[in-house]
């Protein structure tokens, strides 16, 4: 009897895979099934893949045009995509994106900044005083018009005043200036610490 390896066709033909057609993989998309026409979640064409169900790639997926998951979940460890439309995106590692939009009309977010800078320690004057206590630090990446965040890990540990407000704003090319205010009626120390800040630069 034949043998399909080293089994009997008659019992081992199931375990063969093939186009739910009659003419093989062509133009047109078509479902893969088993050798008792059982279909699988996978679909193939001379010209894309799709697939019905769940799609898990361990190592790295690179796109170089588009991908598409307007519906569901796109979990992915490791991305690097050119565009990509998706309705729910699970980055389990790491996601490298050129440009992301949110929604269908939202803004693009196209650079992100992100560095830390040392702060030494200031005595920020109470409220109408002088009040604020002002420097500029290196953010590699940042521009004018950038969006910036940032924190002081040492305004915890003020002394004196607790009504403390911070502004971050781009002065330069990769130049950030940040701003230490009272709002409270008396003096306050800020200690040393670490300057935590992120850039972002969205387009319409």
């Amino acid at each position: 009897m034949p043998t399909l390896g080293t089994q009997n066709i008659s019992t081992s033909y199931v375990q063969l895979i093939k186009t739910s057609g009659l003419t093989g993989v062509d133009g047109t998309i078509q479902t893969i099934t088993d050798g008792n026409n059982v279909s699988s979640a996978l679909q193939l064409s001379t010209g894309g893949v799709s697939s019905t169900g769940s799609l898990s790639v361990t190592g790295a997926a690179t796109f170089s045009s588009s991908i598409s998951a307007t519906t569901g979940t796109a979990t992915i460890g490791t991305e690097s995509v050119n565009t990509s439309t998706i309705g729910t995106l699970a980055v389990t590692n790491t996601a490298t994106v050129g440009t992301l939009k949110v929604g269908a009309s939202g803004p693009r977010l196209t650079a992100v900044s992100y560095g830390t800078a040392a702060f030494t320690l200031s005595t920020v004057q109470p409220h109408n005083l002088a009040d604020t206590t002002t420097g500029t630090f290196a953010l590699t990446g940042a521009a004018l018009g950038d969006i910036v965040i940032g924190s002081i890990d040492s305004l915890g540990s003020t002394t004196g005043t607790v009504q403390i407000m911070t502004n971050f704003y781009p002065v330069a090319s990769n130049v950030v200036r940040y701003a230490v205010i009272s709002k409270g009626s008396t003096a306050g120390t800020v200690p040393a610490g670490t300057i935590f800040a992120t850039a972002m630069r969205f387009t319409a």
